[in-house]
């Protein structure tokens, strides 16, 4: 069975009176410890897949299913609670709340799901070794480099142990070096059986999973493997 499985799933946005089918038709499979790149155009519906794959929406009309269960229909509280117990998200511009030191930055997802304090600071410090950060948990962003600040983003996205790892252009705000470091981070992540798609415009990143799904209007042009 598939960790993640669309069925002809289309989503219609309506501005006025213009209709905009930004998903047309899509099906898709992901299995468990998958690694892909999702790449396409500004406008290609790319953005809008990643948010039915991460639970932010559901479709105008098709299926969406999730480890099994049909998502294709749920309410609000319903996806919030699927995203915070089984998806972690990685996006461009970092999130990190200012204030607050990298360990609890990274505990805030397990904050938000009612986890004890104690095991919040267990799971986050395990996962901030993950990403190689243990001698910065008392920093505060501020104090970090660009790279530094997307591993606590990659550690926050890991604390929760979710099926899933959604990294949105995680690579855009890095210069090329510092870039090649954090995916070289996801290839360990995948090696270890995580399940993760990096959404992204840049061809150089695309090559770098080992699946490659390419989206232009809305519609699947290619799914490949190597």
């Amino acid at each position: 069975m598939a960790l993640i499985e669309l069925k002809e799933v289309t989503k219609i946005y309506r501005v006025g009176d213009q209709e905009i089918r930004a998903l047309d038709g899509v099906s898709l499979s992901i299995e468990a410890g998958d690694y892909m790149a999702i790449i396409g155009p500004s406008g290609s519906g790319k953005s809008t897949l990643m948010h039915l794959l991460g639970c932010l929406d559901i479709p105008t009309t098709g299926t969406v299913r999730l480890d099994g269960a049909d998502i294709s229909h749920a309410g609000g509280d319903q996806l919030a609670e699927v995203r915070n117990s089984m998806i972690g998200f990685v996006f461009q511009s970092f999130n990190l709340l200012p204030r607050l030191t990298v360990v609890e930055n990274v505990e805030m997802p397990l904050v938000y799901g009612g986890v004890s304090a104690a095991a919040r600071r267990s799971q986050a410090l395990e996962a901030i070794a993950s990403v190689g950060l243990s001698d910065r948990v008392n920093n505060k962003p501020a104090q970090l480099s660009g790279g530094q600040c997307q591993r606590v983003a990659i550690a926050r996205a890991l604390v929760n142990r979710p099926k899933i790892i959604l990294a949105d252009e995680p690579t855009g705000a890095l210069d090329s070096k510092t870039g090649q470091t954090i995916l070289q981070l996801f290839r360990e992540l995948s090696q270890q059986g995580n399940t993760i798609a990096i959404v992204t415009h840049d061809q150089k990143i695309a090559m770098e999973p080992p699946r490659r799904i390419e989206i232009q209007d809305g519609k699947i042009l290619s799914d490949t493997r190597r």
